[in-house]
């Protein structure tokens, strides 16, 4: 037991240095601010074959890709495959095993007490922050978490009033009200840019946590009769993105805020053959264990210090965006539990760093460790991700192959350190949809 504590103690040790040495860039970099204005942009179910920028075939992002050509796309950005466990481990930087948010009725278990959310983390240098749109999975309100104000409603894919046969809510700040007439996502809108205009002149953090694109998808306020629907989604959310930089603009906040745009799972099962990329398909969507499941769109815009055309093949987890913001913010890093997260701030500014070696994806009873060119799973099982995100080639006589028995004995290693059977377990179906519920055709 001491031999296993000192080799965790000895593992967060070496993950504070790497924090500690990526913030000498921020200190030092004469392109960073001081405390920039940072946001958060997180889409519902919008996988890569959902955005142009990365080579969709039928959906189009003419603002998302001007973002992303203005600044840095990555290639290989991760969360988890379903929307509660991947939004736990963005807001606390820690994977699920740690949190026991590896399913979506888990993620209700997180108590303030115990987890600490990017918010808490960012007031402690000043930072003022908002959380508009959707919480769900999420217990409590976002208050609860740190949130200075906040929107939400429940559930997700609430676009308009009455279309589950009952009134729909949101909350504001503690006050619960019915929508009315209102379409959800230009209310959340309205609110957040309102609550940049009020906060203006203080460094701040919006965690805008858009509607789009989760189903059941519905007719858009630009809808024509007979459109193709998710098409029309897509392209709202992307307009709502050009109204938020509008803003951004004309306050003249642009120069001085980071905008990191992401998706937070694949795409939903529905709407995943569409999502092909130069006419291929992606292996995997939303809610599986496929590479289309959890690597989503992952971009970064901030004029005044990312120079424009960037690609980047680091390897980024979604646990490594609250190290990030805090690398950002100048923000202490939270002390009570180890942290997963490592901040890729140097890669933002162009710079090496100590990039990730490998993700670590986790939901439900499943769990694999990715590095960049091969993949592990919980059952042993090795694949060559070459042909990703298209294919995956499982690997049948890993002794014979030199280059996988090497692999296999590195990620092996990996998991055998990180220990996920020995953390908090799945006690539901397994699939990290429901607790203690046997799912049911």
């Amino acid at each position: 037991m001491y031999k296993l504590l000192n080799t965790q103690r000895l593992a967060y040790l070496f993950l504070f240095g790497l924090f500690f040495s990526a913030s000498l860039f921020a200190q030092t970099d004469p392109r960073v601010p001081k405390k920039p204005n940072i946001i958060y942009i997180l889409a519902d179910d919008l996988g890569i074959g959902d955005v142009s920028a990365y080579g969709a075939d039928s959906n189009h992002t003419p603002i998302i890709d001007k973002l992303a050509k203005e600044g840095i796309r990555f290639q290989h950005g991760y969360t988890a495959p379903l929307c509660g466990p991947s939004r736990a481990m963005i807001l606390t930087g820690r994977y699920a095993f740690r949190t026991g948010a590896v399913n979506q009725d888990m993620c209700g278990d997180l108590k303030p007490a115990n987890e600490v959310m990017i918010p808490s983390v960012l007031k402690s240098a000043g930072y003022v922050s908002s959380m508009s749109g959707k919480w769900g999975q999420l217990p409590l309100h976002p208050s609860d978490f740190g949130f200075d104000d906040y929107i939400r409603f429940n559930g997700s894919g609430v676009y308009w009033n009455g279309e589950k046969g009952k009134p729909e809510t949101y909350t504001v700040n503690g006050v619960t009200k019915e929508l009315g007439n209102q379409y959800m996502p230009d209310l959340v809108h309205e609110h957040a840019v309102n609550w940049i205009r009020t906060n203006k002149n203080k460094p701040f953090f919006l965690y805008y946590s858009l509607v789009h694109v989760h189903g059941k998808i519905v007719a858009t306020p630009d809808s024509k009769p007979g459109s193709d629907l998710y098409a029309d989604n897509i392209a709202y959310m992307d307009k709502l993105v050009g109204k938020l930089l509008t803003t951004l603009d004309s306050l003249k906040l642009r120069q001085n805020t980071l905008i990191v745009f992401m998706g937070d799972n694949g795409t939903g099962g529905p709407y995943a053959k569409r999502a092909t990329i130069n006419g291929r398909p992606l292996s995997g969507k939303k809610g599986d264990m496929l590479e289309g499941g959890g690597l989503v769109p992952l971009l970064a815009n901030w004029p005044s210090v990312i120079p424009p055309n960037q690609v980047s093949n680091t390897l980024i987890d979604a646990s490594d965006l609250l190290p990030t913001f805090a690398d950002i913010a100048g923000a202490k890093l939270p002390t009570q539990n180890p942290l997963d997260g490592r901040s890729f701030l140097p890669q933002l500014l162009g710079k090496k760093g100590s990039p990730r070696d490998w993700i670590f994806c986790e939901l439900g009873n499943k769990w694999y460790v990715r590095d960049a060119r091969w993949k592990l799973n919980r059952e042993g099982e090795l694949y060559d991700m070459i042909n990703s995100p298209f294919e995956e080639k499982k690997v049948v006589d890993i002794a014979s192959n030199k280059e996988a028995s090497a692999a296999y004995a590195r990620l092996k290693a990996v998991l055998d350190n990180l220990n996920p059977g020995a953390g908090i377990i799945d006690n539901g179906d397994g699939s990290g949809r429901h607790a203690n519920k046997t799912k049911t055709n």
